[in-house]
């Protein structure tokens, strides 16, 4: 971009890049988050399968993706004011809406609080600061919506982007910049990793640690290497793209094999996201064969805590049959919110990476 402060990717764009399997994976992600989460919160005896369901973890899934196509889009930004309107189009609408629907489910249940108490708490929801108040302690599993955690987390990448970009532009080698930085925050997640498991569930803990969990310290690293992904243009390379089946194999040999620990911890989702990005360009076509360019992950993502914490609050636990109904409910759920909520704000967007059907205003779905 002559005369822009960005710094441009080596790679430009073009339609080898457009073409992929993103929503796809993020869908597959958000489903392995739904599944864990309703394996944990509903009682629900481990099936026999359930060893595949852990071994690829949907929350680094989205963050090394995040990463990958966070920074194209911000390289072909037009300027910062752009960025930031997109990325409120992104994540704001849809929050939104998830918070107003909690509010009328939490009524319906009897959780109210006093005027003051929730309207500071639904202030502080509705700008990306996600917390469980007292007055819902009680409601499900004890927590409103377990899975908007990641959500802050994903507000600070979005944030700290633009400086890291900032900060390395007098560099002769920006990528290189992004590498040293992904090395830093690599031995700060595996320091991380000995205080707390980054993807577990623990409802006591330190106050300080606690916070450390929920900030994007312990999870950068993927979001870095996802950047560095994207401005090395992996996805060109003939050992990535089209190498899917390769990576995924590589990549379940290391999860079976090598003990996880803190250390191999952080190796097994580099190596994932590597993976990742080489299905994204494998049978690159499949996405929009099964989706339709229907996005519906993000819906499903923020969604299915809430079902979850009615099933709870129903008495619907312990039952393996239930989970087809969660997965069905979800996903209908999860596809009205793209085509009545998120689908027409993203269509605002100005930047693009593909276009929305029936839309002439090209888009950029991250």
């Amino acid at each position: 971009m002559s005369g822009n402060y960005l710094a441009e990717s080596k790679f430009p764009m073009d339609q080898e890049f457009k073409k992929n399997n993103f929503d796809l994976l993020r869908l597959i992600a958000a489903t392995q988050v739904v599944l864990s989460h309703s394996i944990a919160h509903l009682g629900i005896a481990r099936p026999w399968w359930w060893g595949v369901v852990t071994a690829f973890p949907g929350v680094p899934v989205f963050f090394a993706i995040s990463g990958f196509l966070i920074s194209a889009a911000y390289e072909r930004s037009s300027n910062l004011r752009r960025y930031f309107e997109n990325r409120v189009l992104r994540i704001y609408p849809g929050l939104w809406c998830c918070l107003l629907v909690t509010v009328l489910v939490t009524v319906l249940f009897g959780y109210r609080a006093a005027i003051g108490q929730g309207f500071l708490w639904m202030t502080a929801q509705a700008v990306g600061l996600i917390y469980t108040p007292a007055f819902l302690a009680s409601f499900g599993f004890g927590s409103y919506n377990g899975s908007l955690w990641t959500i802050p987390i994903e507000l600070q990448f979005y944030a700290l982007l633009p400086l890291l970009y900032f900060a390395s532009r007098k560099l002769k080698n920006p990528t290189g910049g992004f590498l040293s930085a992904c090395v830093v925050f690599l031995f700060v997640a595996y320091a991380a990793t000995r205080l707390f498991e980054p993807l577990a569930e623990i409802d006591r803990e330190p106050i300080a640690q606690k916070l450390l969990r929920y900030s994007f310290i312990p999870h950068f690293y993927l979001f870095l290497f996802g950047v560095i992904m994207q401005r090395c243009g992996i996805y060109r390379r003939p050992w990535v793209g089209g190498r899917g089946v390769y990576w995924i194999t590589a990549y379940l040999m290391f999860y079976a094999f090598v003990p996880i620990e803190p250390a191999t911890h952080v190796i097994a989702s580099i190596l994932l996201s590597v993976a990742v990005v080489s299905c994204a360009f494998s049978a690159p076509n499949l996405s929009d064969w099964l989706l339709r360019s229907n996005d519906i992950s993000y819906g499903v993502y923020i969604y299915h805590g809430l079902l979850l914490n009615v099933l709870v609050e129903i008495g619907i636990r312990g039952r393996l049959a239930v989970l087809p109904l969660i997965l069905g409910i979800t996903y209908g759920v999860a596809y009205l919110s793209w085509i009545l909520v998120e689908r027409p704000c993203l269509r605002r967007k100005r930047a693009s990476i593909h276009a929305l059907p029936n839309s002439r205003m090209s888009t950029y779905t991250n």
